[in-house]
């Protein structure tokens, strides 16, 4: 998937100015391989002498977890996590959601290095808060700030994206400030394709709302539309697609920031 490696290459360079080659790339979480109409593992498949060779689920991250390559923390596939709590503080595998100071709320992604807010039951982090997209930087909002409120969260005439940063800051989430929108391409680095409703491990990343309607998947990026400047990009997880959206609609959340 070259669209993922370009995409995600330019995630690190956003997230680590001048060294993206400091950390590594996840790999996308396909497993198996395909013939032209459907999966297809059979030996004459799998392996690049086959009839279909060069396939994504031969290569990465990935198949190396299933070889048993080592992690930092845990995941599924390739993927590898580590769960962080509010005081800051590396948790074991086991640990659960909570407000305490060493209970679990945020994931930190050990091949990529950023910190993930973890979405909560309810309060500022409430899975089901949506925010309309709003950024009064004239530097980085390419010309449309969007709308301030539009959305419906926890407190009312706080429901954009650019007062939901403010807000995280303010609680200091996980020990720390600097939390901030992703960009499309840090979206993109958390997509598991080798699953859908929701496209991303729901062990580190709970309350994604699976199984939900379409449009409470979409997670607004702070990527502005290149070519409409009242348009923002979105990640859908229910399939890991990215898709546009107007500045003007509300959309789910989930705040980054680059690790210690």
């Amino acid at each position: 998937m070259q669209h993922r490696l370009f995409a995600l290459l330019a995630a690190l360079t956003v997230a680590f100015p001048g060294t993206a080659q400091a950390a590594d790339l996840n790999d996308t979480g396909i497993t198996s391989c395909s013939n032209n109409t459907a999966v297809d593992n059979s030996t004459g498949v799998q392996y690049d002498f086959g009839s279909h060779p060069r396939q994504d689920c031969r290569y990465g991250r990935d198949p190396a977890a299933a070889a048993g390559m080592a992690k930092i923390g845990d995941g599924g596939k390739g993927f590898d996590f580590s769960k962080i709590a509010n005081d800051g503080s590396v948790l074991p595998a086991s640990a659960v959601l909570g407000s305490a100071a060493t209970q679990w709320a945020c994931t930190r992604d050990n091949v990529t290095g950023l910190i993930w807010e973890v979405k909560t039951a309810s309060g500022l982090r409430g899975w089901n808060h949506v925010y309309s997209w709003y950024n009064s930087d004239a530097a980085t909002n390419g010309g449309n700030a969007g709308k301030p409120s539009g959305g419906s969260c926890a407190t009312s005439g706080r429901c954009d994206t650019e007062k939901f940063v403010a807000d995280v800051n303010a609680a200091r989430l996980c020990g720390a400030a600097g939390w901030r929108m992703p960009t499309k391409s840090e979206l993109i680095s958390i997509v598991d394709y080798g699953r859908t409703d929701p496209a991303i491990d729901p062990t580190y990343f709970p309350n994604t709302n699976a199984g939900a309607h379409l449009s409470e998947l979409y997670f607004w990026a702070s990527s502005t539309r290149a070519s409409n400047s009242g348009g923002a990009w979105r990640v859908y997880f229910g399939n890991g697609f990215a898709w546009l959206n107007s500045k003007l609609a509300n959309d789910l959340v989930r705040l980054v920031r680059v690790g210690q």
